[in-house]
């Protein structure tokens, strides 16, 4: 049991990282997350000895939900819907905390926690991916992968704050949506080979 002031130190830390990490990703320097905290280096550390850890305990409220928008979106009977609220939700999601985006796309790989994260909700939407393509709502040609380009790309979206990359996040998947759907007017796509993503 820790004592009211340092429990008041942890919860400083970690409200300071949540709030830098969704600013400016996992680059943020520990310092700055002890600045913004208002505690020393040494207290940080005595409470997360590693950033891993500052990371894992930052982003447990983001897990739960982005397992509920991917629970909720295979639990959909009509599987394209359910893979167009998946990519809106988690593109919200993700435009709100750059950080938790980096966190999943392995820019800490070794975290257990965003790593059996990542396996689970892949093999979800494996099975989502598959009754869209099953139901001729996907393009034929797409496969998993282009998911995970998607989410990259959106990392890419840049606005002064977390607010205001909604809009264009919604905006980006709504284009990504029209994108995966099937259509007599699709052209080819370069082999998957050739993109395939750095995350896996």
């Amino acid at each position: 049991m820790l004592r009211a002031d340092a429990e008041d130190n942890r919860e400083r830390v970690l409200e300071a990282a949540r709030a830098l990490f969704a600013e400016r990703g996992l680059e943020v320097p520990m310092r700055a997350i002890a600045r913004r905290a208002g505690v020393g280096p040494a207290t940080l550390y005595r409470r997360f000895p590693s950033k891993q850890a500052l990371v894992d305990a930052a982003f447990t409220d983001e897990l739960l939900t982005c397992r509920a928008i991917v629970a909720e979106a295979c639990a959909d009977p009509d599987p394209w819907q359910g893979l167009c609220s998946f990519l809106l939700r988690i593109g919200e999601l993700n435009a709100q905390n750059q950080g938790f985006t980096d966190a999943f796309l392995s820019r800490f790989p070794n975290t257990a926690d965003f790593s059996a994260h990542r396996t689970g909700m892949l093999s979800s939407l494996a099975g989502l991916w598959r009754r869209a393509h099953d139901a001729g709502a996907l393009r034929a040609d797409l496969v998993l992968d282009d998911l995970v380009l998607m989410l990259m790309a959106g990392r890419g979206i840049s606005a002064p704050t977390p607010e205001l990359r909604v809009v264009p996040a919604r905006r980006f998947s709504t284009l990504a949506i029209e994108a995966f759907r099937v259509s007599k007017a699709d052209a080819p796509l370069t082999p998957s080979h050739a993109t395939r993503p750095a995350v896996f």
